[in-house]
């Protein structure tokens, strides 16, 4: 499977849009671009089981955030705080940048 380029970074804050969780924001905290995937902080929690080990002799069942499919979130606009779809466009240095398609303002 080849790499591609997702329309949310590291860092970025999201809204979901489909799933347990929409409507819910969060930050991204990772970005898994071969499974087009990202992990929300706080967000599609999941139970996992842990054997006993040395760091935790107890074991237990601990929460964790799941990744989810880039196509169920959406970017949120820092300077409106609304979801908004993105797109690239090439600034005065003729680097390309993101910008709100529904305001128009870089990101």
């Amino acid at each position: 499977m080849s790499k591609h380029k997702l329309h949310v970074k590291k860092g970025d804050t999201v809204k979901v849009i489909a799933g347990d969780d929409k409507g819910k924001t969060g930050t991204v905290t990772s970005v898994l671009t071969e499974k087009q995937k990202v992990v929300i902080e706080g967000l599609n929690l999941v139970s996992k089981h842990q054997k006993p080990s040395a760091k935790n002799p107890n074991g237990g069942i601990v929460k964790q955030e799941a990744p989810i499919h880039a196509s169920n979130v959406m970017l949120v606009e820092p300077a409106t705080n609304e979801a908004t779809r993105s797109g690239k466009k090439l600034n005065n240095d003729g680097k390309l940048q993101r910008y709100s398609k529904k305001t128009g303002n870089l990101i």
